[in-house]
């Protein structure tokens, strides 16, 4: 496998945004911060990656123009893997897999905080009141600053290259299915997950707070998406519950042991689910988009 270090220097540019990505990278020594509107007025700093962290994966696995700008924070040095020997990548190193699905799976969970965070904004009584506490107006301030970068570059993901490898996967290479009820609780809310998922036939409801007064329905999913990932990569509470929504559901179960046997055996599922993720975390981004777009419009009116 052909991965090459690299070192940069302090206010170099690893990656640009904009740029069709070709290879993605890991941070072996150094720091590099990761911004939206590099060099603009409008510029936001997003976060600063620290050594063992990846960036530029999102980009190669659905062959997508580069979300963000990469800029050394000192001297940095990366190891740069090309997209199209990823599969080599995670052969030699299987445990990689789930490192990228963790890394993933943290972007989704801090994105899906800052979402709920956004769209608790509108529920405040009393917005006129609440706009003279600092903890709201700083939050306000950080949403906004959000829909000000993504301002022209934000659009909804096509599922289009997911369904491309979900047609290439489904019903073939499986021996871990399971069948359903409609009704039937697949995993509740609370419980420890220890393994994923993957729709084989019928629907897959996931909702929160199911059963109680203030039960809401997230979404449906069917043949061929995931969920329940992160019990792949971390043991946690699940976050919602899962239900059956047809008689003749069927669901693989997927462990982590499992990835690196498909890696493998079945590559181009591996594929599937890290596009999945990332077209999950492309999604999120446009939905706390779109909300961050309307808080500014509703106090800058």
């Amino acid at each position: 496998m052909s991965t090459t270090e690299k070192t940069f220097s302090n206010g170099e540019v690893i990656i640009k945004e904009g740029d069709i990505g070709k290879s993605f990278f890991t941070i072996i020594e150094g720091n590099a911060i990761v911004y939206k509107n590099y060099g603009q007025p409008d510029q936001i700093k997003l976060t600063v990656l620290e050594p063992g962290q990846f960036f530029g994966e999102m980009a190669v696995i659905e062959a997508y123009p580069r979300s963000s700008t990469v800029v050394a924070d000192g001297e940095v040095k990366v190891a740069e893997t090309p997209g199209e020997e990823l599969n080599s990548y995670y052969r030699e190193d299987p445990k990689m897999i789930l490192a990228i699905m963790d890394h993933l799976g943290t972007r989704l969970r801090e994105l899906t905080a800052d979402y709920n965070e956004a769209r608790s904004l509108f529920s405040d009584g009393n917005a006129a009141e609440e706009q003279k506490n600092e903890s709201f107006v700083a939050k306000l301030k950080k949403h906004i600053a959000f829909y000000m970068a993504g301002k022209g570059n934000v659009s909804k993901p096509s599922a289009e290259a997911v369904r491309e490898k979900a047609e290439a996967v489904s019903g073939k290479g499986s021996s871990n299915v399971e069948s359903y009820k409609k009704g039937d609780i697949i995993f509740k809310q609370g419980e420890v997950g220890k393994c994923m998922y993957l729709v084989h036939g019928g629907m897959v409801g996931i909702f929160s707070n199911y059963g109680k007064e203030n039960e809401v329905k997230l979404t449906d999913l069917y043949p061929v998406e995931c969920f329940g990932e992160m019990g792949v990569v971390a043991e946690e509470p699940r976050s919602a519950t899962a239900v059956a929504q047809t008689d003749d559901t069927y669901v693989e179960i997927i462990r982590a042991e499992d990835l690196e046997d498909l890696i493998i055996t079945f590559p181009v599922k591996v594929d599937m689910i890290l596009r999945h993720l990332s077209h999950r975390l492309r999604s999120l981004t446009y939905d706390y988009f779109s909300t961050c777009k309307q808080l500014y419009e509703l106090y800058n009116k």
